[in-house]
């Protein structure tokens, strides 16, 4: 079976040593850019990464967002699935496999970068964040989470000026997923149907 994993960005930055306010700037920036950001769509490639540092997978869609709580990922190639989340739900839908899975956006997020960027969740409350410094045109924040049962080690985002440039997961399996994002465009307006899902005819559906 396909894995999906929703979140991840570019690489590892080098940290970089500065004032207070040079540290503190890179969070503020992050969270201005949440705090400002009510929709967003954006192309996407996201490749994983295996324990031996290299590529296993790669794959490209379309990302949308619209704040509080929804988000939508269309994986279009090399194969297609969506993931779908509205009303505190989430759907992962396989077309390959004709399989929908529906959990609970809590039991299937918990504090990952997906519900970090959905704005149902306190930053300071769930995560430890810490600058890491400028990449190129990209400033990326490394958010640590606090509870010991995250599957995941951190995250990183990297910010393109006010824009989302690029995300890194790492996982507690040695995983590493990247995602590259280009053409976003901020705070477009966005049809709720995108946010709907039906599952079609004849698939097996399977809900926690």
């Amino acid at each position: 079976m396909k894995k999906i994993i929703i979140f991840a960005g570019l690489t590892v930055m080098l940290l970089f040593n500065g004032s207070g306010y040079a540290e503190d700037k890179p969070v503020r920036q992050l969270k201005a850019f949440l705090n400002n950001t009510k929709s967003l769509t954006a192309d996407f490639k996201q490749v994983l990464i295996n324990e031996a540092g290299n590529p296993t997978q790669t794959s490209y869609g379309v990302f949308y967002l619209q704040r509080p709580g929804k988000f939508r990922w269309d994986y279009l190639k090399p194969f297609q699935q969506q993931i779908v989340s509205t009303t505190g739900k989430v759907w992962f839908y396989d077309t390959d496999l004709e399989q929908v899975t529906i959990k609970k956006l809590d039991e299937s997020m918990g504090s990952t970068p997906a519900l970090l960027l959905s704005g149902e969740i306190s930053l300071e409350d769930n995560y430890t964040m810490e600058q890491q410094g400028v990449d190129g045109s990209l400033t990326w924040v490394k958010l640590i989470p606090k509870s010991q049962e995250s599957s995941f080690k951190y995250v990183l985002i990297g910010l393109d000026g006010d824009s989302l440039g690029g995300m890194e997961l790492s996982d507690n399996f040695g995983q590493l997923t990247r995602i590259y994002f280009s053409n976003v465009i901020l705070n477009p307006p966005l049809k709720q149907t995108l946010f709907e899902f039906k599952a079609p005819k004849g698939v097996d559906v399977f809900s926690d």
